[in-house]
C-alpha cells in the first residue's frame, strides 16, 4: 500500500493551488487526475478573467492553467502527479482506492482535500440525445483545445456567464450564433458579456426556452417557444429555427460523489448548485482531515477556486504539523480575497447558500 501525507483528488485550479502551498509549508502531497492533462477547465478557456492581480485579472484562463501547473512543478521533489487516473474508493480510515491503467492502487493518508469540481447540467426535451447538442464545456474544449467546429448555425440555451461566453468565443471562431435563450425572464450573466453579443447583433431572448430538437441521424432544426410566468410553453408562441449545432450551458452541479461515499454530512442547497458538504470556516468536512476547495462545495468562478485551494493546502499544512511560514498573513490574505470576490448583488445567492451549510 502507497502511504502519502495528503491526497489531492482534482488537478484543477483548487487541486494546484492546494499542493503549491501544501509544498510552500514543507508538506508533500499526491494529486489524483482522471483527465491526462492537470489544469481542470482552465486549459480551455480562452476569455481573460476579473477580479484582482492576485487572481491573474485580465489574464486568459488557458494562461492561469500553466502559471497553476508550473508551480506545482517546481515543487516535483515534494508533489506527486497521477493523471489518468480515476478514485473509485474512498473510505473513512483515510484509504484512497485508485484505478490506472487497468491496475488498483491503494493509497493510506493522513488528510484529503476534494477538489473534484463540478458537472454540466443537462436540459430536458424531447430528442436532446440528437448528435450535435453539446453542453457549453464540450464546445469550449472541441474549439480552444482541439480546434474543431461544432457547427455553422448555433443556438445557445442559457445566459450565464458561461453561456455568453462562449457564444461570444463561437462568433470569434466563424460561427452564426442565431440567438441566445434564458429561461428567466432576465439575463443571467454580467452585463459586459451580454452587451459584447448585442453589439454583434446576436438577440438574447429572454423567458424563452427550447422545446424540442429536430432530425433525424443528427440534429436539423429546433423549436424554441416563449415561457409564461409558471415556466410553461405558451401555446402559438412556438418558432423553428435551422441549425446544425445547440449549445446548453444551463448551470452546473458539484461532483460530490466521492463526499457521499465517504459519508460526510451532506445538504441540498440550490444557491451552490445541488449536494454539498457542510463545512466549517477551514473548508473542513464533518470527518476530520477531510477537506473540500472548488466547486464540489459550490459552483463559483475559477478564481474563488484557487484562492480556496490556497487556503486548503495552508490549513491541512498546519493540522499536519507543517506551518507556512507566513501563514496568519496568507490566512487573512486569503479570507480576505475570498469575502472580495463574494461581495456585491451577484454574490448575494452564493453568500446565502454558503451560510447553509457552515457548521
Amino acid at each position: 500500500m502507497k502511504k502519502i501525507d495528503l491526497v489531492i483528488i482534482g488537478g484543477g485550479p483548487a487541486g494546484l493551488s492546494a499542493a503549491k502551498m501544501a509544498a510552500e509549508s514543507g508538506l508533500s502531497s499526491l494529486i489524483i487526475e482522471r483527465n491526462f492533462k492537470i489544469g481542470g477547465q482552465l486549459v480551455k478557456q480562452t476569455h481573460m478573467f476579473f477580479g484582482s492581480e492576485k487572481q491573474y485579472a485580465k489574464t486568459r484562463g488557458i494562461d492561469i492553467a500553466k502559471i497553476l501547473v508550473n508551480d506545482v512543478l517546481k515543487y516535483s521533489d515534494m508533489i506527486e502527479i497521477m493523471t489518468g487516473t480515476t478514485v473509485v474508493g474512498l473510505y473513512k480510515d483515510k484509504v484512497v482506492t485508485l484505478l490506472k491503467d487497468e491496475k488498483y492502487i491503494k493509497v493510506k493518508t493522513k488528510a484529503i482535500i476534494i477538489a473534484t469540481g463540478a458537472s454540466e447540467k443537462v436540459l430536458a426535451f424531447e430528442k436532446n440525445d440528437l448528435p450535435g447538442i453539446y453542453g457549453a464545456g464540450a464546445v469550449q474544449t472541441l474549439m480552444n483545445v482541439h480546434g474543431v467546429l461544432p457547427g455553422h448555425n448555433v443556438v445557445m440555451v442559457g445566459s450565464g456567464n458561461i453561456g455568453l461566453i462562449v457564444s461570444y468565443q463561437l462568433i470569434q471562431a466563424g460561427v452564426n450564433v442565431l440567438c441566445v435563450l434564458e429561461a428567466s425572464s432576465e439575463i443571467g450573466g454580467y452585463k459586459v458579456h451580454a452587451s459584447k453579443l448585442k453589439r454583434l447583433g446576436v438577440d438574447i431572448k429572454t423567458s424563452h426556452s427550447i422545446k424540442k430538437a429536430i432530425g433525424k441521424d443528427y440534429l436539423e432544426r429546433i423549436i424554441i417557444g416563449k415561457l409564461d410566468d409558471k415556466w410553461e410553453f405558451i401555446e402559438g408562441s412556438e418558432e423553428e429555427l435551422i441549425v446544425d449545432a445547440l449549445c446548453i450551458s444551463v448551470g452546473l452541479s458539484p461532483l460530490s460523489n466521492l463526499l457521499s461515499m465517504i459519508g460526510t454530512e451532506m445538504k441540498y442547497v440550490s444557491y451552490l448548485g445541488g449536494l454539498v458538504p457542510l463545512i466549517d470556516e477551514n473548508y473542513e468536512t464533518s470527518i476530520e482531515n477531510v477537506f473540500v476547495a472548488g466547486d464540489v462545495c459550490g459552483v463559483e468562478e475559477a478564481s474563488s477556486a484557487i484562492v480556496e485551494g490556497y487556503l486548503t493546502g495552508l490549513v491541512v499544512a498546519k493540522k499536519l504539523g507543517y506551518i507556512h511560514p507566513n501563514y496568519d498573513k496568507l490566512y487573512l490574505d486569503f479570507k480576505a480575497q475570498l469575502h472580495n470576490l463574494r461581495s456585491g448583488p451577484f454574490g448575494e445567492k452564493l453568500r446565502r447558500g454558503l451560510e447553509e451549510i457552515m457548521r
